[in-house]
């Protein structure tokens, strides 16, 4: 007996909601995108971004190192999405790749058979990546590919060596697993945590060796080679090979987070290429799109990969998701890493990076009063400043100190504000040392980029904290514009 078909109570067609069109999209002016933003995505968002002024901006396209604006400004752009921008915006052989691709008619997603793209581009990572790095998890985000790589660690280990050690001021991502070790009590607010894991200060090599010798289930070393969201901060000359020593000692899984400082950003592929070691474990992602694609990468050891899935019943443990290897997205990976090497961005991020150290240390030595320490390495630099008691006349810097926590972070506000107000140039800011500005431009920069920042950086400085202050509440705080 077959069933009756199933009939609603009203059998028409439902009615078409108003949608915006993608030319309508484009055509929205900046007071309907906030409106928009502020109803539908992050009205506390809104808060912080007319802080900075960063609200009065539509970005109506990006060439190399530039925003244009819809009213016709050219941005500068010293930020690169926090390193995602490293072959610049639209570069020309990436956007020519995707473009062939998709006139090509060539597929997107296709989990039912194996894919030559997510094959050729996990191959190409695995014959840059040292020692034997080499079996590769394709996801799309940088918390993706740092879940994987902790799951990857933990399955190895066992539960009897499941415990991980993390850092101080560490940013792993905000997913349910890796927030537990991203050290930041606002990101974690109240969300319930993986409990298996202990804090070290960074790059405190004698901590790391009495929690290792003291708790023999910690079995996994999980750290930023450079902290990002800490600041732009490296752990001293000789930390690494310690570490990696302790782990070879306790049967410890090293795990290198190089979402952020990898691909070249340091002037090597990976930044822990400079000590002359090789984790157990790493992670890209950021930049590994060839900035047009979300894509992420985890790389393991061939013998600690196949120990955690090398079995046909441990294989789909933690396999290809969705949307990890599309083939676009693998697409614009593979020409970056080729860019990549073929227009020596590693060389140039280096070459660079050192210019504007030295440039920076010389606006340090200027202006002691408003800069306190210039860091990093490659292009991937902090700038930090001075606590607002500093920059204060002697007679008012007691005084004032008793606000510095207060106002912390408002000294870099107020010069990122009017480096963009004035000078159309973009930087970023930091998580943890909110008195950091980071600067992570595009791998493509040239000497007369950093010049241009530099100058308006030096003529915004010039201005003394005084006028900085007053400027930014006329200009920025109370504009209508």
């Amino acid at each position: 007996m077959s069933m009756p078909a199933y009939k609603t109570a009203d059998a028409a067609t439902p009615a078409r909601p108003k949608l915006y069109s993608v030319e309508e999209a484009k055509q929205l002016d900046v007071a309907t995108v906030k409106e928009l933003f502020t109803n539908h995505i992050n009205p506390g968002q809104v808060h912080f971004l007319k802080l900075l002024g960063f609200d009065k901006i539509l970005v109506e396209r990006a060439e190399g190192m530039h925003y244009i604006t819809k009213d016709g400004r050219k941005i500068l752009d010293f930020f690169g999405g926090f390193c995602s921008v490293a072959f610049g915006h639209n570069h020309p052989r990436i956007v020519a790749a995707r473009k062939k691709f998709q006139d090509e008619n060539r597929h997107e997603i296709c989990m039912a058979f194996m894919s030559q793209y997510a094959s050729a581009l996990a191959a190409n990572l695995a014959a840059i990546s040292p020692g034997d790095l080499d079996m590769v998890f394709l996801g799309s985000t940088g918390s993706e590919a740092m879940e994987a790589a902790l799951k990857v660690a933990e399955q190895a280990q066992g539960p009897g060596k499941s415990k991980i050690l993390h850092a101080a001021n560490s940013f792993h991502g905000k997913t349910k697993g890796v927030l537990s070790v991203t050290d930041s009590t606002l990101y974690q607010s109240q969300f319930k945590l993986v409990e298996n894991r202990v804090k070290v200060p960074f790059g405190d090599i004698e901590a790391v060796r009495q929690a290792l010798e003291s708790d023999p289930s910690i079995g996994i070393v999980v750290m930023e080679t450079i902290q990002g969201g800490g600041g732009i901060v490296e752990a001293p000359l000789g930390f690494w090979r310690e570490l990696r020593a302790l782990c070879d000692k306790h049967g410890v899984l090293w795990v290198a987070d190089e979402v952020q400082c990898g691909l070249g950003r340091t002037g090597q592929f990976f930044a822990f290429e400079r000590d002359g070691v090789v984790p157990d474990v790493t992670a890209l992602a950021k930049a590994l799109g060839g900035s047009k694609a979300a894509m992420g990468a985890m790389i393991a050891r061939r013998e600690l990969y196949m120990k955690a899935y090398g079995k046909p019943k441990t294989a789909l443990i933690h396999a290809q998701a969705t949307f990890g290897g599309m083939g676009e997205a693998c697409v614009s990976a593979i020409e970056a890493l080729n860019v990549l090497y073929e227009e020596d961005l590693m060389g140039n991020a280096q070459r660079q990076g050192d210019y504007l150290i030295e440039r920076l240390n010389g606006l340090r030595a200027k202006h002691p009063s408003l800069l306190k320490e210039i860091r990093g390495r490659g292009l991937m630099i902090g700038v930090e400043f001075q606590d607002i008691s500093e920059t204060m006349p002697f007679g008012l810097k007691h005084m004032v100190a008793l606000l510095d926590d207060k106002l912390k972070g408002s000294l870099c506000g107020f010069v990122g504000a009017l480096l963009l107000k004035d000078y159309d140039v973009l930087v970023a800011f930091t998580e943890y040392n909110r008195n950091v500005i980071r600067l992570e431009p595009p791998l493509i920069a040239t000497r007369e980029d950093c010049d241009t920042f530099i100058n308006a950086l030096d003529d915004l400085l010039s201005r003394g904290i005084t006028r900085i202050v007053t400027d930014y509440l006329r200009k920025v705080a109370v504009s209508k514009g």
